[in-house]
């Protein structure tokens, strides 16, 4: 590849800056193989595309879900099965798989939500505690009535 960039490529910095992820992450999921740069410059510096940038976006979304690198490599695999439609890609082992693959998601997405719930709980509890030692946020909260202060903020500014 020549020293010229292809406005279609971009360099490690700006894949990290579009993904919210670090260099050294996107430089460990190299390193283990689970995205490879699409080419270098001559200086040998990596080069990623569209195609990988939607991998790592991909690859993102998986690890809050506990995934882990081995499960990771797994399910990006059926996936480029899937979407070269290489020989034996609508086999029903593939497409197992991806339904294995599918229900764990949303078990664990489930888990999440419980956990939110429970954070969401333990948020109300200490304003709750906030509001018993504030003497002004006390009447507020009388004059307001029970329940209404138990929920989180769905204002971000508020958090």
């Amino acid at each position: 590849m020549s020293a010229d960039v292809r406005p279609e490529t971009m360099h490690i910095g700006e894949l990290a800056e579009k993904t919210g992820l670090s260099l050294r992450t996107i430089r460990h999921y190299d390193d283990v193989g689970l995205l490879k740069a699409s080419g270098r410059t001559e200086g040998g510096f990596r080069l990623y595309n569209q195609d990988d940038l939607t991998r790592l976006m991909l690859i993102r979304r998986m690890k809050p879900l506990g995934f882990s690198l081995e499960e990771m490599t797994d399910l990006l695999g059926v996936i480029d099965t899937l979407q070269a439609g290489a020989p034996g890609s609508g086999s029903l082992e593939v497409r197992s798989r991806l339904d294995r693959f599918i229900d764990q998601a949303a078990e664990r997405r489930q888990t999440l939500e419980r956990q939110l719930e429970m954070a969401d709980e333990f948020l109300a509890l200490l304003r709750r505690q906030q509001a018993a030692r504030d003497p002004i946020a006390t009447r507020a909260l009388a004059q307001i009535g029970p329940g209404r202060f138990d929920a989180a903020p769905t204002n971000p500014a508020v958090q």
